[in-house]
């Protein structure tokens, strides 16, 4: 089974923070325009608190994120595991695989991180994300993924 790249923890991380911060910023906004609650601190304190509880739990949670995430690719399908509170074992038949992306966002670009991205046949929402790859090793997935995906429909044939 291979793991991802430590550094999407990186990535999960600064993904949470942004949420904290939009909490935080909201809570800045509230208690700047005199907005005050029934009951309770003000809108600043109420925010903070709730960004402060967001962004822990969220570099709590990509921690274990990390430890659980893996992939395989087997004879006839790519298999994954994933998952903290819901543990999600797929398995991707190369005969489904429509086609394969990599894809590197801003976030991932910063830290020299890419995705393989596998769409699939069959159900809307059934695309599968590998995340926390190398560039050259998403690369490489990706080219095996099609090569795989290229042979299993010429066997089908």
């Amino acid at each position: 089974m291979e793991t991802l790249h430590p550094r999407v923890r990186l990535v999960w991380v600064a993904s949470t923070l942004v949420s904290a911060g939009l909490l935080a910023g909201f809570g800045f906004v509230g208690d700047r325009l005199g907005v005050e609650l029934p009951v309770g601190p003000s809108p600043l304190v109420l925010f903070g608190a709730v960004a402060t509880l967001v962004g822990l739990l969220g570099i709590v949670f990509a921690v274990l994120r990390y430890r659980v995430w893996g992939y395989e690719i087997r004879d006839d399908s790519l298999y994954l595991v994933r998952g903290v509170l819901t543990r999600r074992v797929s398995s991707v038949p190369f005969v489904r695989v429509q086609h394969v992306d990599t894809r590197r966002g801003p976030v991932e670009r910063a830290v020299g991180l890419a995705s393989v991205v596998v769409y699939t046949a069959g159900s809307r929402g059934a695309d599968i994300t590998v995340p926390g790859l190398t560039p050259d090793r998403a690369t490489q997935l990706r080219e095996r993924l099609r090569e795989l995906a290229a042979e299993s429909e010429y066997d089908a044939v």
